[in-house]
């Protein structure tokens, strides 16, 4: 479904995606057992141990920590991304809000979209449920990134491309982590699992729509909303991947992580800039394929480490 669709069947395809909402979706509350003994959460369980493929995980400093210090150090970073997580779906919840009061009636984008806001919003449950259950106190966004995302908000009305545009710089970095640990870490917590498998299910509705979008809409745009486009991509991408894949400063403030660890760890980490390219690597294909990423800003995702 992810393949491009020719312009006549955009209406279409996005009618299936609404079928698809109400034939396969999930309840925070009915689908994940949170009372079920094998999904306790125990800050002392060596499940929540990072893996030996985490870029912190696989640190001498990190292996040489007690297992009990490995475990929580693990699970607070699970529950940062899900907090982040929770974060991030509050802003595409009323970016998509805002979206659909400025559609026409009998837009098919508007049932699709008010199902998107339900599926994100049972997501919104899962995560905070999952962060409330680990007693941990995860702070929010700074005043001046809550600030900050309120012209992400509105620009779902009046440039919904680019709003589509900071909506995939989202999800498809959280796709990638869910997915890898689903993939490649055997003694995953079966809570976290369960987490995982219901949000990259319902994920790949939400960004094969904002694909899609993009795909019908972009090159209809004005030369200039092109440019910007092209211009704001590619720190779109660095902000938003960075902010989901590298571990909060309360985090390192609350475990004592030596800061050359952490600079090892990411920022002078190739293996780090290699998780960032490889998370972003679908959505800069299709920044290409709709000529947002050029031979001439090139060398701007380069500098940014989103290519």
């Amino acid at each position: 479904m992810d393949s491009a669709a020719p312009a006549a069947d955009y209406s279409g395809l996005i009618d299936q995606l609404s079928v698809q909402s109400v034939k396969k979706h999930f309840d925070a509350y009915e689908d994940v057992p949170w009372d079920d003994p094998q999904y306790a959460i125990d800050a002392d369980d060596s499940r929540w141990e990072l893996p030996a493929w985490d870029e912190l995980g696989g640190t001498s400093w990190y292996g040489s920590r007690p297992a009990g210090v490995r475990s929580r150090i693990g699970l607070h970073m699970i529950a940062t991304r899900m907090k982040i997580g929770w974060q991030f779906e509050n802003v595409l919840q009323r970016g998509l809000l805002t979206f659909v009061e400025a559609l026409p009636d009998r837009s098919p984008e508007f049932r699709y979209a008010h199902h998107e806001i339900i599926e994100e919003s049972q997501h919104s449950l899962m995560f905070q449920e999952f962060v409330d259950r680990t007693g941990l106190d995860i702070p929010v966004f700074p005043l001046w990134m809550r600030l900050g995302n309120r012209p992400v908000i509105g620009s779902a009305s009046w440039f919904p491309e680019m709003f589509f545009l900071h909506v995939l710089s989202g999800e498809e970095p959280i796709d990638h982590v869910q997915r890898t640990m689903l993939r490649d870490h055997p003694h995953l917590h079966p809570l976290v699992r369960r987490i995982a498998q219901i949000h990259v299910t319902e994920e790949a509705r939400h960004v094969c729509f904002a694909r899609h979008y993009l795909r019908h809409h972009v090159p209809r745009l004005s030369p200039l909303r092109k440019t910007i486009l092209r211009l704001s991509a590619p720190l779109i991408f660095m902000g938003t991947a960075t902010l989901m894949l590298r571990p909060l400063p309360s985090l390192i403030r609350a475990h004592d992580i030596p800061r050359d660890v952490v600079r090892d760890a990411y920022h002078h980490n190739p293996r780090h800039g290699q998780v960032i390219a490889a998370s972003l690597s679908t959505v800069r294909e299709l920044c290409e394929e709709l000529g947002i990423l050029t031979p001439g800003t090139l060398p701007i995702w380069q500098s940014f480490g989103v290519a």
